[in-house]
């Protein structure tokens, strides 16, 4: 059913969520930090580990795929409600946080690139 779908896009969203607050409270952020992209990638592994192991049906997979190509307004409005300047003047360390992961996909990508190349698609 999509409604299973919509289900586990709510738990991977409550559960960046949280992730995001606590990775905040961490580096001394009082903000959410990453919690949309947590979620999102928390979907992708469970999407994919359901497809492994055959437990997703076809009306499933639709309320997880309709949501997934929900991501960039997802987070285009969620961006619209953090204050950015609140962040910028906690320190050195909210740069910081925004800056490190793109610089890490940056860096990732020709890697990630070369290992799609050489998996044969099915």
């Amino acid at each position: 059913m999509i409604i299973y779908g919509v289900g586990i896009l709510a738990f991977c969203y409550v559960v960046g969520q949280i992730f995001g607050e606590f990775i905040g409270k961490l580096i001394g952020v009082n903000a959410n930090v990453g919690g949309v992209g947590f979620a999102m990638i928390l979907l992708i592994f469970i999407n994919d580990w359901l497809k492994k192991k055959n437990y997703l049906d076809i009306s499933t997979e639709k309320g997880i795929t309709f949501w997934s190509q929900m991501y960039i307004p997802i987070v285009v409005a969620m961006s619209a409600i953090q204050n950015v300047k609140v962040a910028v003047s906690s320190g050195f360390i909210a740069i910081l946080a925004g800056i490190v992961p793109v610089l890490i996909c940056l860096v990732a990508i020709p890697f990630l690139s070369k290992l799609s190349k050489n998996t044969p698609l099915n």
